[in-house]
């Protein structure tokens, strides 16, 4: 059923993922299945593999038979990803010890230009205080970079604040 849709479009985006969720649940209305065609679909589309567990959750704890349209489930997800988005960067910033000021404002640059980079200081001045002569700085240092990285790939494009 999806790989119908998905032959009829050229760009596989965020939104026309969300608008075959819509439709596969009018006709499904199994969570399981739905959930197996968008991990299929999903990882069929570079540009959202790393937004599979985001969007599989979001199927999970929304009430799709609630969302009489496609335009209020489009609007659920983004406000379910900002959310996850928000609760995540926190996490990301205790769970590492980070300067939360600096790292969401360099989290926040990440995302708008899309990837995390180790260019500049800003990287340098989110660490918790240590000395670079110190062996554990340079893993800290990848460490972090690794998960932003992965965060910016998870997050970008849904908006909202960190």
């Amino acid at each position: 059923m999806f790989e119908v849709d998905l032959l009829k479009s050229q760009e596989i985006n965020l939104d026309y993922i969300l608008e075959l969720i819509f439709e596969s649940n009018k006709k499904l209305k199994d969570k399981p299945s739905l959930v197996e065609e968008v991990r299929r679909l999903i990882r069929a589309s570079l540009g959202n593999r790393a937004k599979e567990s985001l969007v599989v959750d979001f199927i999970n704890q929304a009430n799709l038979d609630n969302m009489p349209d496609k335009a209020s489930i489009i609007e659920a997800f983004f406000t379910f990803a900002q959310a996850e988005q928000q609760r995540e960067a926190a996490a990301l910033i205790s769970d590492e010890n980070l300067n939360a000021e600096a790292a969401k404002r360099y989290i926040t640059t990440s995302l708008k230009r899309e990837y995390a980079s180790e260019n500049g200081i800003e990287l340098n001045a989110i660490l918790p205080k240590m000395s670079p002569l110190n062996p554990q700085y340079l893993r800290k240092k990848q460490t972090v970079l690794q998960r932003i990285a992965a965060f910016v790939e998870k997050f970008k494009g849904v908006g909202g604040k960190v």
